[in-house]
C-alpha cells in the first residue's frame, strides 16, 4: 500500500466520520454542558540522579557507573475542536529537550522517567505530538458524562457507543489505561509503572504514530482494536505509512466490575508486531561467525542485529491489566505480559516478560485530597534467545554490558505528589533498581528525583 493510499484511506474515515455524525446526532439534555472547543496545557520538569554503584565491567550500552545525572522538560498543548456533533479534532504541539543518563538512552530496561524517550539534547525541540480526529456513534443504553481533560471535551455520551480514531497519536491514548499507574508526569516515573514493560508497541522514537482504533463500549464492557505504523526501521523516528504492510496490531477486552462495593477494571491486550526486524538467534550465530574469523572481534553497537535483519518477522504479546480500589481513597494495581522473545526492540522495550503491582494512596487520608502516595514493585525478563545474544557479548540498542550474569531486573519505586496550589504539584521520588540491564554483576542503582508538574 503506497503513502498516499494511505492518505486517501485516512480522508475517507474523515468524510465517513461526518456523514454518520450527522445520521446519529443526537440533542444533548438542557443541564448538561459541552464543550464545543478546549485548549488546555502542561509543563513538566523531571530531574534524577544516581550514585554510584557496583561494576566490575562495562561496555557501549552500560550505565554509567559514578554518580550521574539527567533531567526532562516538556511544554504541551492541547487543543480540540468539534468540527460536527459527535466529532471531536485535536492538534497537540510539543516543546521538549533532556539528556538521559550516559549521555544516551541505555543501560536499563526499566527507564526511570518515562518521558525520556522524547529527550531531544539540551536544545528546545518543536514537534506535532498528535494530530487526530475522534467519532463517536451513540446507540442508547442510558448516558453518561464525560468530564474536561487533556483531549478530551465535556459532554455526554452513550453508554452502548461505538468510538473511532484515526490521525497522529499514541496507542497508549487508548489501550492500557489504568486510573492508578499511567501517566509519567503526574503518577509513576518509571517506564514499567505506566505500561507494560514488555510491551513493544509500534510507534516511532518518541512513542507515536499513525492509524486508527476502533471501540465498542456496551454497558460495563469495552471491546478495542486498532493498527498503528511501525518504524521504517527498528527504534528511529520515521514511520512507515504502508499499514498493510509493515504494522503493529492490538486487540483489548475490558471488564468493568464492583468487588466489595468498590469498582474496578479488568483488561486483557493481545498485540502483534509486523516489520523487518532482526532475530536473536541470528544474531548470536553471526557473532560466532565474526569471532571464528577473527578470535578479537567485539562489537561496537548493534552491528550484529543490523547485519542480520533483512525480512520481515512477527513478534507477538500478551498482558493483563487489573486496577481496584480499595477504598475512596487507596487504589491496587497490577499489570503482567509475556512476549515471544525471538525479534530485536522494534520501539523501545528491552523486555520479553514484565510484572508491576503497587498501591496509589490519595491525600484525603491525611486531608490533602489532592496529594498522593504510591509504591510498586516491577519485574522483568528476558527470553532464552534474547539471554543468549547479550551472554555472548551482543550489543542491542539499549542495553549490552559485553556479557551477561543473568537476573532478572527489579525496581521498587515509591513517590509523594504535594499539590502546591490549584494546577502545580510537586513530586519526590526514589527508585531503587536491582540487577540493572539483568546483569548481577552490576548495581543495584539508586534514583532519587524531582519532579515539577503544571497543568492551565
Amino acid at each position: 500500500m503506497s503513502n498516499r493510499s494511505t492518505f486517501l484511506n485516512l480522508a475517507r474515515w474523515l468524510v465517513w466520520g461526518g456523514w454518520m455524525a450527522a445520521c446519529s446526532a443526537q440533542t444533548l439534555p438542557d443541564e448538561v454542558v459541552t464543550e464545543d472547543r478546549t485548549a488546555r496545557y502542561q509543563v513538566t520538569y523531571n530531574a534524577q540522579r544516581h550514585d554510584a554503584f557496583n561494576s566490575p565491567y562495562s561496555s557501549v550500552n552500560s550505565l554509567t557507573a559514578a554518580k550521574d545525572q539527567m533531567y526532562t522538560f516538556s511544554a504541551t498543548a492541547h487543543w480540540g475542536f468539534r468540527p460536527w456533533q459527535n466529532g471531536e479534532l485535536y492538534f497537540n504541539p510539543e516543546v521538549v529537550e533532556g539528556v538521559p543518563f550516559t549521555g544516551n538512552l541505555v543501560g536499563m530496561a526499566g527507564y526511570s522517567n518515562g518521558e525520556i524517550t522524547r529527550a531531544a539534547g539540551t536544545s528546545p525541540k518543536y514537534y506535532r505530538q498528535r494530530l487526530f480526529l475522534r467519532q463517536t456513534w451513540n446507540n442508547g443504553g442510558g448516558q453518561e458524562v464525560v468530564e474536561p481533560d487533556f483531549n478530551q471535551m465535556a459532554g455526554v455520551v452513550d453508554k452502548n457507543r461505538w468510538v473511532l480514531t484515526v490521525g497522529n497519536f499514541s496507542i497508549l491514548d487508548v489501550f492500557d489505561d489504568n486510573a492508578y499507574a499511567k501517566d509519567p508526569r503526574t503518577q509513576f516515573m518509571n517506564w514499567g509503572n505506566w505500561t507494560y514493560a514488555a510491551y513493544d508497541y509500534a510507534a516511532d522514537a518518541r512513542g507515536f504514530g499513525w492509524g486508527a482504533t476502533l471501540e465498542w463500549y456496551f454497558d460495563n464492557w469495552a471491546l478495542r482494536a486498532g493498527r498503528m505504523t511501525a518504524p521504517i526501521a527498528p527504534n528511529l523516528l520515521p514511520v512507515d505509512m504502508a499499514l498493510g504492510r509493515h504494522y503493529g496490531d492490538q486487540v483489548e477486552v475490558e471488564r468493568g466490575h464492583t468487588l466489595l462495593g468498590e469498582p474496578g477494571k479488568v483488561r486483557l491486550l493481545a498485540w502483534r508486531d509486523h516489520a523487518v526486524m532482526a532475530s536473536f538467534s541470528d544474531a548470536s550465530q553471526w557473532l560466532a561467525q565474526q569471532r571464528a574469523l577473527n578470535p578479537g572481534y567485539q562489537p561496537t553497537g548493534p552491528d550484529a542485529l543490523l547485519a542480520v535483519r533483512g525480512d520481515v518477522k512477527t513478534k507477538f504479546g500478551l498482558g493483563l491489566n487489573i486496577e481496584q480500589a480499595i477504598n475512596s481513597d487507596i487504589g491496587f494495581f497490577l499489570r503482567t505480559m509475556r512476549t515471544d522473545g525471538r525479534t530485536e526492540t522494534l520501539a523501545f522495550t528491552e523486555a520479553d516478560g514484565s510484572l508491576s503491582t503497587g498501591l496509589v494512596f490519595k491525600g484525603g487520608l491525611w486531608q490533602r485530597p489532592d496529594d498522593a502516595v504510591g509504591v510498586s514493585w516491577m519485574r522483568s525478563t528476558l527470553s532464552g534467545d534474547r539471554q543468549n545474544f547479550l551472554k555472548s557479548g551482543g550489543i542491542s540498542f539499549f542495553i549490552g554490558d559485553g556479557k551477561l550474569s543473568y537476573a532478572p531486573e527489579q525496581v521498587l519505586e515509591c513517590f509523594y505528589s504535594f499539590q502546591v496550589t490549584k494546577g502545580l504539584w510537586l513530586t519526590a521520588d526514589y527508585q531503587r533498581m536491582r540487577n540493572p540491564a539483568y546483569n548481577a554483576d552490576r548495581g543495584p542503582v539508586n534514583v532519587y528525583a524531582a519532579r515539577f508538574h503544571a497543568e492551565f
